[in-house]
């Protein structure tokens, strides 16, 4: 996957670009330059996808914006599937969006993502040099595993898991269980509901992070304290626009 061409020349681009930062960072913060660089080269990327999380955070009000209308039509054309497709299809269209709205901008980013994840794994060869920098007593391209000693864990493993379950924690208070609530309560005759166990998916992070190098575990827990913020943030700014068939307040 990761020798596939255009996902080859992202993780070379980014791998030069970690090398420029670990360069200019190296005066000043020593060993730690290249861990510092991993956060500082995630936190860059995440700036450059920030149009995407609009994009979500626009499609996810907007279907709990026709939520209501959808659960009307189910319930009149629920035996009847071809006026069924017909009628949400109108509601899509009123509402400027499909079903597929939030999904596309979550595909369009996977190829930087899995660009940025593989060159911290060491996939695409170009980073292995700084892969062998320190952050915290640990060279960057160390895995948990690898550093115990008896039961003893490397400090800084302690610390990236504990933050990792945090920021699972907070995704899940914060952004999950909310939305499930509005969505049951937009739509309470769907008989369609998330089980509860897939509520903590966001604490798969906690166990990547064991067993993936230091690098890795730092891109993760900067990424996904990013998306929290950012979704908590565009959530409460973001308009959240006029219901559908109803024109917006002047």
């Amino acid at each position: 996957m990761y020798s596939f061409g255009p996902i080859a020349a992202v993780i070379s681009l980014l791998s030069a670009v970690l090398t420029a930062f670990t360069s200019v960072l190296a005066p000043f913060a020593g060993e730690s330059a290249a861990g510092i660089a991993v956060v500082l080269l995630t936190v860059c990327v995440r700036v450059l996808l920030v149009p995407v999380g609009v994009l979500q955070v626009r499609a996810e009000k907007a279907r709990a914006r026709i939520a209501p209308r959808l659960a009307e039509i189910g319930a009149r054309y629920g035996k009847d599937p071809e006026k069924l497709v017909a009628e949400q299809r109108k509601v899509y269209a009123e509402a400027g969006t499909s079903p597929l709205a939030g999904c596309l901008p979550a595909l369009a980013q996977m190829p930087v993502v899995m660009a940025l994840y593989g060159m911290f794994i060491g996939a695409g060869g170009d980073a292995g040099p700084l892969l062998a920098y320190s952050f915290g007593g640990v060279e960057l391209g160390a895995t948990m595993a690898g550093t115990t000693e008896g039961v003893l864990v490397a400090p800084i493993f302690v610390v990236l898991l504990v933050l990792l379950a945090v920021v699972a924690w907070a995704t899940r208070r914060h952004i999950v269980l909310p939305t499930m609530r509005a969505n049951a309560e937009a739509n309470p005759r769907s008989p369609v509901q998330m089980p509860g166990v897939l509520t903590y998916t966001h604490f798969t992070t906690v166990v990547i992070a064991a067993f993936v190098p230091l690098a890795a575990g730092l891109y993760l827990l900067v990424s996904t304290s990013w998306a929290l913020g950012e979704r908590l943030v565009l959530r409460r700014f973001l308009p959240d626009g006029a219901p559908v068939g109803q024109d917006p307040v002047s």
